[in-house]
């Protein structure tokens, strides 16, 4: 492979980086009023008894996981686990023995429709449930591909579920408190105190949404200005190990553990165009993960599989908002000793991945609002998966 041009390189992650900004400011300007509608719609359900069953094929199938741990073990402190299952393997088959007509069910493909999707919700919407399609034409809420990237369409809708989540505890609390927003007081500060009428909250909710949309973006364009010549570096050592027979050996928790699945999807099952690349998901184990965790602990989850995995030749990346989590600090100190190439995702200030020296190369998305970070990680190692496979053409 001959020497790569890391400036040329970090221009081009930049300029991707930049670009999802003018996508995600049209989408969600479009489809806020619909979104608030619907997350009142969702509350009602939830407070009814519904469920939300998510599901998608190939890569499309991590962002039914995501929904899943989003719903069930939200990060902001004493909200409620909303009822949410993944039922992508083989959703054909289960998803009609477990539905109940007050449940909610939303269906992935990217960045086309994908027919055993439509065929899914169509019968889930006879049935009464709730349906959104992402991308799709058959769910009550359906929504059109907003770019002809399925890396951007994913990151999207990755914003746009987020969105949903948050929002739908904001309507409990309306609805149940009337006055006390509790912990998503500094979500939604325009509560307040006073009670409102509901198209009151819903009409604001809407303004909230686009907020977030410009925080994720101004994010974005900080990682763009910051980490775009790491993003560069990591690709051309990433590069430059497959091409000793290397593999990318991912792992991550929760949010995190459903990113590293994805990204384990984006190589090993491409988008058009792109080559396959070797890699593995220590996050996708979960007969190993209880395994290890019921007999060893916690902590030891990731390292426990590295050891049994991992060769001199390959990659290593550590995804996290925190940059503390115990078992991604002791995979990735592990996977130093035995010459891995390690690279961290993170997020607040990098935490001790980076304060102690664990990744030989770190992005770091300087926020301390997990959602806003995981979202701008999205972007970023889609954007990593591009500048590799660019690399790859050139060698």
């Amino acid at each position: 492979m001959r020497p790569v041009d890391t400036k040329t390189l970090a221009a081009r992650g930049r300029e991707e980086l930049l670009r999802r900004n003018a996508i995600f400011e049209s989408f969600f300007e479009a489809e806020a009023p619909r979104l608030a509608e619907a997350c009142h719609e969702m509350s009602q359900r939830f407070l009814a008894g519904g469920r939300l069953l998510a599901f998608g094929n190939g890569s499309a199938s991590t962002d039914a996981q995501h929904v899943s741990v989003e719903f069930v073990h939200p990060v902001i402190v004493g909200k409620r686990a909303l009822p949410a299952l993944d039922v992508s393997p083989g959703f054909e088959l289960r998803l009609p023995v477990i539905l109940r007509p007050e449940d909610m069910v939303m269906g992935f493909s990217f960045p086309a429709r994908d027919d055993a999707v439509e065929r899914a919700l169509g019968a889930a919407r006879e049935r009464g449930a709730l349906t959104f399609a992402l991308t799709g034409e058959t769910g009550e809420y359906s929504f059109a591909p907003p770019d002809e990237d399925p890396f951007v369409c994913q990151e999207v809708f990755e914003v746009l579920y987020h969105m949903l989540w948050e929002t739908v505890h904001v309507y409990f609390e309306h609805r149940e408190q009337g006055h006390n927003v509790g912990a998503s007081s500094f979500l939604y500060p325009f509560l307040g105190k006073g009670k409102q009428q509901l198209e009151e909250v819903v009409e604001q909710v809407q303004g909230s949404m686009l907020q977030k949309m410009e925080e994720v973006n101004g994010m974005r364009a900080a990682a763009a200005e910051t980490e775009a010549g790491a993003i560069s570096e990591i690709a051309a050592a990433v590069a430059g190990r497959l091409k000793r027979g290397g593999k990318i050996v991912a792992f991550g928790n929760g949010g995190s553990a459903t990113d590293a699945n994805d990204l384990v999807a984006d190589c090993v099952a491409p988008p058009p165009g792109f080559r396959p690349v070797p890699a593995v998901s220590l996050s996708t184990e979960p007969a190993n993960i209880t395994a290890i965790a019921n007999d060893i602990g916690g902590e030891a989850i990731f390292l426990r599989q590295l050891i049994a995995h991992a060769r001199p030749e390959d990659v290593a990346v550590g995804i996290s908002t925190s940059g503390g989590s115990a078992n991604i600090l002791a995979a990735l100190e592990e996977a130093r000793k035995r010459g891995l190439l390690t690279v961290g995702i993170l997020g607040y200030d990098g935490g001790r991945v980076v304060s102690e020296r664990l990744a030989d190369h770190a992005i770091v998305v300087r926020s301390d609002y997990i959602p806003r970070i995981q979202e701008v990680q999205a972007s970023i190692y889609h954007v990593l998966r591009g500048l590799m496979e660019e690399l790859r053409g050139e060698s």
